[in-house]
């Protein structure tokens, strides 16, 4: 990787190193407002330790938050061609956009989506352009009271994604955005989505960087507007390297008649720690959330998600599938909370943790918290190892144990994977899953 200099000017969460990084920041006042709060309530707000419920499965001890670059700039090389070739393909998206290291490289959107009021750029370029379009959204689904990441991201976030879809505007192929890590050793950023009454659209969020970066921190948020009778499908694909210490607060407000497709692929990063809410808030709103996961090595993940159900008539379904080898572990902490009033509610969550070695863990807790009285809500969850006669069977068939466990894996992740309505995101998610398991490309 070609060496990339760095401008430091600030550490930490302070006040100096927040007053240094707001005169980094040329913004309007009520954004500058909107940090000063953040901050506020970050110097409140105590870093997560062991005797918080949500965190004692995760020990975040040996991250030093003063020892963080907050004001930083990286100044060199361009992201690989391959990364770069990634939001390109204009044969099947219709737009792309590219950040690398919080700067924007690359970004494009067809033509007649811009005339009609489509709006998909970087967020830094969308507060000065679009400030109508941002400020009524920005920091009301995720709030810095949300937590201490959630606050420190409010405070010093650089740069990140904004998505506009206006009313009843429907996109047929997907737009498509890459964050990639290559020489900075934070990242900060932010994801906004509105999509209008009516509107409809297919997002694909990727967040990447190389192992060859080195220890690194990621703290992100993810915030999604769904209007009335609109339709989000939005696909998440994280592969940061495995020394990344990642946590993100991620939630959706889904309102009347809209439908959310929410699909998550998380294979990268050393110790993951992810908020992930759908608050139903409108009548007949409904909400399928999906998750295909595999660590490895030293690997840590931690997934709080939260089935949000306030209105009547609402439908939530999650289906997270984890596979685990080596000494990795997983943390699954679900909830389906039914609000009164929240009647004909139809809700139903479960986690399926796979096994591969004697010395990897899963975590898997469901959770209920049931406040009306005409209801369905349900769940599951199973921790278990490689069916032995399954794998006999396929051996005995001529198979090598490499391949018999490929297919059982495969056969394992494939519920979720289906819901993948785009084939070049199903193929990047075969190929994380292989590599690790081991198979050379070239045996794919």
């Amino acid at each position: 990787m070609t060496e990339t200099p760095l401008l430091t000017t600030a550490y930490g969460i302070g006040r100096e190193a927040f007053q240094a990084f707001l005169e980094t920041r040329d913004e309007p006042g009520w954004l500058q407002e909107a940090r000063q709060e953040a901050w506020r309530i970050l110097q409140e707000t105590p870093k997560p330790g062991p005797t918080d419920e949500a965190w004692r499965r995760t020990d975040i001890r040996a991250l030093e938050v003063e020892g963080l670059a907050t004001v930083v700039r990286a100044d060199g090389a361009a992201p690989p061609a391959a990364v770069q070739a990634i939001p390109a393909r204009r044969e099947v998206l219709a737009g792309g956009l590219l950040l690398a290291d919080g700067q924007r490289t690359q970004r494009w959107l067809e033509g007649r989506l811009e005339r009609r009021g489509v709006i998909f750029t970087d967020l830094a370029t969308a507060v000065r352009e679009h400030p109508d379009r941002v400020a009524p959204y920005l920091g009301q689904v995720v709030r810095p009271t949300d937590g201490f990441f959630a606050a420190m991201n409010g405070a010093f976030w650089r740069n990140g994604i904004f998505l506009y879809v206006p009313r009843d505007v429907e996109i047929p192929l997907p737009l498509r955005a890459v964050l990639w890590l290559q020489g900075l050793p934070t990242d900060l950023s932010r994801i906004l989505i509105v999509v209008e009454p009516g509107a409809q659209v297919t997002f694909i969020d990727e967040r990447l960087a190389d192992d060859a970066v080195g220890s690194a921190f990621h703290c992100g948020t993810v915030e999604i507007h769904l209007k009335e009778n609109a339709r989000l499908t939005y696909i998440a694909l994280q592969n940061w390297g495995r020394y990344m210490w990642n946590f993100t607060h991620e939630r959706a407000f889904v309102d009347r008649d809209s439908t959310l497709d929410w699909v998550v692929v998380g294979m990268g990063g050393g110790v993951t720690k992810t908020f992930l809410e759908v608050a139903l808030v409108g009548r007949g709103a409904t909400a399928y959330m999906s998750g295909v996961f595999f660590f490895d090595g030293n690997q840590h993940a931690d997934y709080d998600t939260e089935q949000d159900h306030i209105a009547p008539y609402t439908k939530s379904d999650l289906l997270y599938k984890v596979a685990l080898k080596d000494r990795a572990r997983s943390v699954w902490q679900g909830m389906i909370r039914a609000h009164p009033g929240a009647q004909k509610t139809d809700a139903y969550q479960a986690n399926r943790n796979l096994i591969l070695s004697p010395h990897a863990w899963a975590d898997s807790i469901p959770g209920l918290e049931i406040m009306a009285n005409d209801l369905r809500c349900t769940h599951g969850a199973t921790v278990g190892q490689i069916n032995q006669e399954e794998l006999f069977y396929l051996m005995s068939r001529g198979l090598s144990r490499t391949a018999a466990t490929r297919l059982i894996v495969e056969g394992f992740f494939a519920p979720v994977l289906d819901r993948i309505p785009d084939p070049d995101v199903r193929r990047q998610a075969d190929a994380m899953i292989h590599r690790k398991l081991g198979i050379p490309p070239e045996e794919e």
